[in-house]
């Protein structure tokens, strides 16, 4: 039995992966990304993420609010991430309800100020579409 962790050792092939690929990803900083990352439609997202794949799965909503749910967990370092999972949520069809709620969810387990980050940024998103 190898003492070699197996998690470190995934996370190595994917650095090596990510400099093979493109030698500048070492050094990315994804700030200001969500500006520049599309909003899928819903049928899109369905097909991609949901049960298109997966008949018997999760619907792109779920996985999304799971995805929120890990990202709000992340804290701060996932700040792009989450407007643009909130972004798609919308999209998706999901509810401010259920956004506010997998947000509150996490902050179980990623504590309050990451939940508080989240909360904002959510509402930041959310905003937006009400300017629309």
């Amino acid at each position: 039995m190898s003492d070699e962790n197996p998690f470190a050792k995934m996370m190595q092939q994917g650095q090596d992966w990510a400099r093979q690929f493109n030698p500048d990803m070492s050094s990315f900083v994804p700030k200001g990304f969500a500006d520049l990352f599309p909003t899928m439609s819903a049928d899109m997202m369905e097909t991609f993420f949901g049960k298109g794949l997966n008949p018997d799965g999760l619907d792109a909503k779920t996985r999304l609010l799971l995805t929120l749910t890990g990202l709000t967990i992340t804290g701060a370092a996932a700040e792009d991430q989450i407007r643009i999972t909130v972004r798609h949520l919308i999209a998706a069809g999901a509810t401010r309800q259920e956004i506010a709620e997998a947000i509150a969810q996490a902050g179980l387990f990623g504590g309050v100020p990451a939940m508080t980050t989240a909360m904002t940024l959510a509402t930041e998103e959310l905003s937006k579409d009400d300017d629309a």
